[in-house]
């Protein structure tokens, strides 16, 4: 499937930011599921500084303000051919060392919750194991925007039982960590059938998967990412892989809008 994707965040300011820096992973990679046919970065306000490819394998952009604009956007755009693989995105790769997929962080902090989460799975294959927990996630955590933040941990969202696919990811990704399979985060994007306007990228999890390598489940919608997802970045949770962070000096009050688009 050959998809269509355009990522604007617009930043305003009420008065001339003196310094900010920002951290973009807004670069899809073409490999094992899907090939980068075009792919650009338009920034208005800022300047790039600098990019490399961080020790998750994600192609990263560093760009600054100095004494600059009240109006900042960045917009990522290009097309993609995807391909279904069932979920299998293949064997691990990169310097980051297996095992370190395998540890907590602050987000995804494995609690009685989550451990009774796992319990629950047990019984069956690795896959089916897998494939049990991201439902039984589906069913105890209802999908409502707004009622956790960036900040809320695993932990925190499987007690609340609401949270959006970030939260999703978190508990999926640290229940796998609880049953002793290394899991990661992933942020991209998903061809919704209902919409091709979005409020926001997507995420969803990989667990490693002994003889099938990382193994990808979206406990959002209840399935293995097909042709309709588009991996952009990795890591051990959200602030690993979010697509924009950074740093801002001043007291100037901003506002955020972000649109997102994807269509075939």
């Amino acid at each position: 499937m050959r998809l269509k994707i355009a990522h604007r965040t617009e930043y305003r300011y009420d008065a001339p930011v003196p310094y900010l820096l920002q951290r973009l992973r807004l670069f899809p990679a073409s490999g094992r599921t899907q090939t980068v046919m075009s792919w650009t970065l338009d920034v208005e306000g800022a300047r790039e500084e600098v990019r490399f490819v961080d020790h998750f394998g994600n192609d990263t952009r560093l760009l600054s303000v100095e004494g600059g604009p009240d109006f900042i956007a960045v917009e990522a755009a290009g097309e993609v051919v995807t391909r279904d693989n069932s979920g299998v995105f293949g064997p691990h790769q990169g310097f980051t060392p297996l095992w370190l997929f395998s540890r907590g962080t602050a987000l995804t902090e494995i609690g009685d919750g989550i451990r009774d989460l796992a319990a629950a799975a047990a019984g069956g294959s690795e896959i089916e194991r897998l494939h049990k927990l991201m439902g039984a996630i589906g069913e105890r955590v209802a999908y409502k925007p707004g009622a956790t933040s960036t900040v809320t941990t695993a932990e925190e969202a499987l007690a609340l039982k609401t949270g959006v696919c970030q939260d999703h990811s978190h508990i999926f990704v640290a229940a796998a960590r609880a049953m002793g399979f290394p899991a990661r985060y992933i942020s991209g994007y998903l061809m919704m059938d209902a919409a091709v306007e979005q409020a926001a990228s997507h995420a969803w999890a990989e667990a490693h998967v002994p003889g099938l390598g990382w193994v990808a489940f979206d406990p959002a919608n209840g399935i293995s990412p097909d042709e309709r997802y588009v991996r952009v970045a990795a890591g051990r949770d959200y602030r690993d892989a979010m697509p924009v962070s950074g740093i801002r000096l001043g007291q100037s009050q901003e506002q955020l809008a972000v649109t997102v688009t994807v269509e075939q």
